[in-house]
């Protein structure tokens, strides 16, 4: 990707880009809810369950809004399966993470710089590098996305040191609009990530499971032989539970 130029003609609306670019008809309740209030130009939190479109609510307001949106991912494997898409569909999007090498981070960077990308994904310990955030200060950042937002949190299940860099590298970028997205976040949690990331104030969007949901998945989680209540690290007994959730909230008849 080289030039001065974009090579990218913007739809006027999110719910615009859902149709033509993404191909849904419509937004699910939460989706719109977030997307409304990151177009709005407000600090957003929102915890939605793995499989409610979270991603859509930092891409469609990225696409939207003038400049580009940086997003914050610890998962490398994920990243890169997003900006596929993204370039499949014909988005400017890339990805700067420890698999890329140099010379091609650079060159990334510079098209983030010349304006040829939308959508930049970054792994966390980017930040560590002075010359890299130094570079990003020169880039017009219209959205700050922090996927995984949990990780800021020495309360989450997943807490990642590099996350604590993030509420500096958003002030040095001159406080753009945050979106912090999370698929679980205890409310002791989701407080520190606002602290943590220096968005008090923050509008937050909760999209869960209620308790009757919750407590089925853990007698379906039993019946499946999952030991849901042994001696099995806290991340995996998430992971368990939460593929379990979203089959239950596929299937659940209110």
């Amino acid at each position: 990707m080289a030039g001065n130029s974009i090579d990218w003609e913007p739809v006027s609306t999110p719910a615009a880009l859902l149709k033509q670019k993404f191909g849904f008809e419509d937004f699910r309740p939460a989706q719109k809810q977030v997307v409304d209030l990151v177009m709005a130009g407000r600090n957003v939190l929102g915890v939605m369950p793995t499989g409610s479109g979270k991603s859509l609510c930092f891409q469609l307001p990225g696409l939207a809004l003038p400049g580009l949106t940086l997003v914050v991912s610890p998962l490398i494997a994920l990243m890169k399966d997003q900006v596929d898409r993204l370039q499949e569909i014909g988005i400017p999007a890339s990805v700067i993470n420890s698999t890329v090498p140099r010379h091609i981070q650079q060159d990334r960077l510079e098209a983030a710089m010349s304006g040829a990308l939308k959508i930049l994904y970054v792994a966390p310990e980017r930040f560590q590098n002075e010359d890299f955030r130094s570079a990003l200060k020169r880039i017009r950042v219209s959205l700050f996305a922090v996927d995984e937002a949990h990780c800021v949190s020495m309360w989450g299940h997943d807490f990642r040191p590099d996350y604590l860099r993030l509420r500096k590298v958003i002030a040095e970028l001159g406080k753009p609009p945050v979106i912090a997205l999370t698929a679980t976040a205890t409310p002791a949690v989701r407080e520190d990530i606002v602290k943590q990331l220096g968005i008090e104030g923050a509008i937050e969007i909760v999209s869960g499971f209620d308790r009757r949901v919750l407590e089925s998945a853990f007698r379906l989680g039993e019946a499946l032989g999952l030991n849901m209540a042994g001696p099995i690290e806290k991340p995996v007994r998430l992971e368990q539970l939460e593929v379990l959730l979203n089959q239950l909230k596929a299937t659940l008849v209110t």
